[in-house]
């Protein structure tokens, strides 16, 4: 098999593990900020629940997750899988892991801003809601740019781990053609995927970090 051909072969796991990473960035980074509101909520039913929530989410194996979204349905309420179910389950399995990663980061960000921002906002008219999101926001994604692209960047490599549930996505695909043809070329093609993929991710995080300079 040529490498033009390896190349054909694997475009639809390529296709599959850009999905994968696109998805659980627009879903779980929303997300992460309605968690991270509760983790903070002046409620402590509230709070604890969203602690547990995250303790339980960084604390286990997103291999694991990942199995109890795609099995759970059937073994806890009987609830026939099917094969449509696989993608939608590991969507749902990235989400709320990286949910819980991106919550502590945007909780993190929100505390680290000093109160007499809070005060001052208030002082020019400003209600809890603008004071947030015009003032306190903007400044909060400044600082948590970096951490937020180690978590990107670990979500590009990750996506391999949707082979657990039969997702074929780009690792799959070239583990499957590597065992067909007895080639180590599908490996080498797929981590270079992966390094252009995080580099182009990298560039870009940069890209919006230097954008957001003039809030130092």
């Amino acid at each position: 098999m040529s490498i033009f051909t390896m190349l054909v072969e694997l475009l639809s796991g390529m296709i599959t593990s850009t999905e994968i990473f696109v998805l659980t960035l627009l879903f779980s980074l929303p997300l992460g900020l309605l968690i991270a509101f509760g983790r903070m909520a002046k409620n402590k039913a509230v709070q604890n629940i969203t602690k547990v929530y995250i303790s339980i989410m960084r604390g286990t194996p997103l291999m694991l997750q990942l199995m109890v979204v795609y099995f759970g349905p059937f073994y806890l309420f009987g609830i026939r899988i099917t094969t449509a179910y696989r993608f939608v389950a590991v969507i749902i399995g990235f989400v709320l892991n990286y949910a819980a990663y991106f919550a502590e980061i945007y909780r993190s960000g929100i505390e680290s801003m000093p109160v007499g921002q809070y005060e001052a906002a208030k002082v020019l008219g400003y209600n809890k809601r603008q004071t947030f999101f015009k003032i306190i926001f903007p400044q909060v994604v400044k600082r948590i740019l970096p951490p937020v692209t180690n978590e990107v960047i670990t979500l590009v490599k990750d996506t391999s781990l949707a082979f657990v549930i039969a997702v074929s996505e780009m690792f799959t695909s070239a583990k499957a053609i590597a065992s067909a043809q007895t080639t180590m070329m599908p490996f080498v093609i797929a981590g270079i995927f992966y390094y252009i993929f995080n580099f182009l991710v990298a560039f870009g995080m940069e890209q919006a970090e230097k954008k957001l300079s003039y809030y130092r």
